[in-house]
Formats: C-alpha cells, structure tokens, sequence
C-alpha cells in the first residue's frame, strides 16, 4: 500500500458480487463490490464502495451516516450466507441481535477514496433438523488501511415453508405492504440527524419529549427497495439514531456505538411506540441512551446507544 496516496493494496482472488446476493433489487442500493474467502475456511474480506450521492446514506457535513457501516454489514452477511454457507435465495433473512462500534474520525467524507474492507468470521452456523440456519458473524472494518469499526451479529435464515408457518398472515410481503399504515407527519429536519428529506424521517412526533411513533414510508428506497412482510432492523436502528438527535437537540452528534436485540417482527400494519430514556451524559462529551419499540401491547426491539457530542 501506499500511504501517502491512500490507495489499498489489491487483493487476490476477489470475485464480484451480484445484487441478487445482497438481497437488493435496485442497482444503486447495492454497496459492494467484491468478496474472496480466507484459507482458514470460515473467514472472508468482502469489498465495498460507498456513495458520494445517496438519499439517505451520502455524506452531510462532510462525515457518512454512521448507518452506512451496518447497511454494509447486512449486505455482506446476506452476500456471505448464500456464497460461503449454501444458504438458498429463497431463505428468510432475519437479525436477532446486532452490536457495533464505529470509529467517528474514520467517516469523514473530506479525502476520497470511499472503499471499505471488512473481514467476517462466522463462529456459528448450526443448521437445524427442520431445514433452519442460526448464524454468527464478528467483523472488522478498514477503510484506507485506518479501522473503521466492529460488529457482531446473529441472524436467521429460515426456509419458505417455516418462515410461512411462523408468520402466518403476514409471510406475504406484497400484502403486508399494501396493509402498511399511512404515514404521520415527519420530524423537523434540525432534530433528525441531516436527513435532508422528509422521507428519510422514520420518527413522528407525538408531543412528548422521549416518546414517537414509527414511521415507515415504503416508498423509500434505502429501506423498501423490494416489498417487506415486516419493517427492516436497518430502519429500527435509524429510528433509535433520529431519537438521539432529537433528545441531544443538535446535529453535531456522531453516534459511535450500537447494542440492538430484535425481539420480535415490528408489523407494518399496527402503530410502532417508541420511546428512549433520557440522555445519560459521561465524561468526556459521551451521552447514551435506551431506545425501545411496543407494538400491540409487546415489546418489540431494544437498542441502546453511545454517542459523542462534538
């Protein structure tokens, strides 16, 4: 590698990716772009390019949405998934839990270039009788030679027949998203973190200070490029990142550290409560806070998050 450039050294063996294996039916939601197993038979670097132009993932004030990484990450563990462990594209994709850290700095959007490396280890894969697959992934992330961030992550993946008996009514994507509830009214830009459109809002206000209802607009393509029979993880932790700013009261915020646990399928046909504790400020400018969903009477999902004021 040359430092001085930035550049990173080409890899070996890099195979290029399909947006079929991303789960990704829209070209320009699709993130990576190359990916190449490790001799230790259960690693893999996969390569990704982030966008410049995007409508909810390219840079504002000069630094990503820090939700880029994990969107990065879901691509990769679904690309991974199919390539390295035969899991069939008709199979259910679904997180149950999912942990990052991510380094602030490394998201600036002042130096190109923008490819990124990350190198998963699936610690678990367990297939189960009935044709299920349970699996764990650690990763790591570089961009330009720098880390980026870490994460862990376990997930799902379910065969047609399962997934239909345990979802019943609601297996049926395009239905599910015909039924999806009307959108509320947005928040305000300023609390919402530079989410420069009214469709990247994934809070409505409800005129209490720690407390909104889901929004899930199926138009919007960085959530909904496909129909979904449920509304995506990568929405829920956008919802618990708009909750942050609006508590924080500014957009000078990065969010660094996520620890999420997706309880149950958040339908798209019943209001979604959510609500966050108030801001809970450490030293050395870190705030953190609960986030947590209620849906029909249950909780649905918990995500606590840390981030820094700057």
């Amino acid at each position: 590698m040359n430092v001085t450039t930035g550049s990173i050294t080409p890899l070996k063996g890099v195979q290029p990716v399909s947006a079929t294996l991303t789960r990704k039916t829209v070209p320009g939601q699709v993130f990576l772009s190359g990916w190449r197993s490790h001799d230790d038979g259960i690693s893999h670097t996969v390569i990704a390019h982030w966008p410049t132009r995007h409508p909810l993932y390219a840079p504002h004030a000069d630094r990503y949405n820090p939700l880029l990484f994990s969107e990065t990450i879901r691509q990769s563990l679904a690309l991974l998934s199919h390539v390295a462990h035969e899991v069939p594209l008709d199979f259910r994709l679904g997180w149950e839990s999912y942990d990052s850290s991510i380094v602030p700095a490394a998201l600036s959007a002042r130096t190109p270039p923008t490819d990124v490396r990350l190198t998963i280890t699936h610690t678990k894969v367990t297939r189960r009788r009935l044709g299920s697959t349970h699996l764990a992934a650690q990763i790591t992330a570089m961009r330009d030679e720098q880390p980026l961030g870490i994460a862990r992550v376990r997930y799902i993946a379910h065969p047609p027949a399962i997934y239909s008996r345990l979802r019943g009514e609601y297996a049926d994507a395009q239905a599910a998203t015909a039924r999806a509830l009307p959108l509320g009214p947005a928040l305000d830009e300023a609390v919402r973190g530079g989410a420069t459109s009214p469709e990247n809002a994934v809070l409505s206000p409800l005129g209490e200070p720690h407390r909104w209802q889901l929004r899930a607009d199926t138009a919007n393509r960085a959530f909904f490029d496909h129909d979904h029979d449920h509304i995506p993880g990568l929405l829920l932790l956008e919802a618990a990142a708009q909750a942050v700013h609006a508590m924080s009261g500014t957009a000078r915020i990065a969010l660094m550290e996520f620890d999420a646990s997706f309880v149950r399928y958040v339908e798209l046909d019943a209001p979604c409560w959510v609500e966050a504790t108030p801001l809970r400020r450490n030293r050395g400018g870190m705030v953190s806070t609960d986030v947590t969903g209620e849906q029909n009477g249950r909780h649905v999902f918990s995500i606590h998050v840390t981030a820094e004021l700057t």
